[in-house]
C-alpha cells in the first residue's frame, strides 16, 4: 500500500459520491456539457443587438472636494435620480463618484468637485435626447450651476 492512500470498499465509494454530488449539482454543467445561459433579451430595454443606440455620460458638480459638508448630499443625489432622471430612464443607469475640477467663467482658479457621472445607454432617438436635456437643465435649476457636460457617443449594445 502507497503512503498517503486510503482505498475505500465499494460500497462507501458510492455512498461518498452519493453525498458529494448533490453539493455540486446545478451550479455548474459536466465536462464537456452545456446549459444554456440566461439572458434579458427579447424586449425594447435589453435587446439581442441594437442599432442606433448612444451612451451618454453627464458631469454633475456636487460641491467643493475639500468641503464634503458643502454642497449636494448623497441623500439629496438620490432625490435627484428618483425624481428627474429615473422617470425618463427607468430600464437602467449606472453612476460613478468622481473628482473633478473646471473653470467657471470669470474664474482664474479651477474649481475642485467632488461629483458623479451619470453613464445612460439608450436609442438614439430625438425624444430621448430632449429627455437628457431635461435632465441637465433640471440640475442647474436645482443647483445654480453653469453647466452640466455631457458626453454623447455611439454604442454597440447587447444583453
Amino acid at each position: 500500500m502507497r503512503r498517503g492512500l486510503v482505498r475505500l470498499p465499494a460500497c462507501c465509494s458510492v455512498l461518498l459520491m452519493a453525498a458529494i454530488l448533490p453539493a455540486g449539482c446545478g451550479h455548474r454543467p459536466a465536462l464537456g456539457m452545456s446549459t444554456p445561459a440566461p439572458t434579458l433579451q427579447g424586449d425594447a430595454a435589453h435587446p439581442g443587438a441594437t442599432q442606433g443606440w448612444v451612451r451618454t455620460e453627464l458631469y454633475f458638480g456636487l460641491g467643493p472636494a475639500d468641503r464634503p459638508d458643502q454642497g449636494i448630499s448623497e441623500a439629496q443625489w438620490r432625490d435627484f435620480l428618483d425624481r428627474e432622471v429615473t422617470p425618463r430612464f427607468p430600464a437602467g443607469l449606472s453612476v460613478e463618484d468622481i473628482y473633478g475640477q473646471w473653470s467657471g467663467k470669470g474664474k482664474s482658479a479651477p474649481e475642485r468637485l467632488h461629483s458623479k457621472i451619470l453613464i445612460i445607454l439608450y436609442p438614439g432617438t430625438g425624444e430621448n435626447q430632449a429627455r437628457i436635456d431635461a435632465i441637465r437643465s433640471a440640475w442647474k435649476q436645482k443647483t445654480g450651476d453653469q453647466s452640466v457636460l455631457r458626453v454623447t457617443q455611439p454604442a454597440d449594445v447587447s444583453f
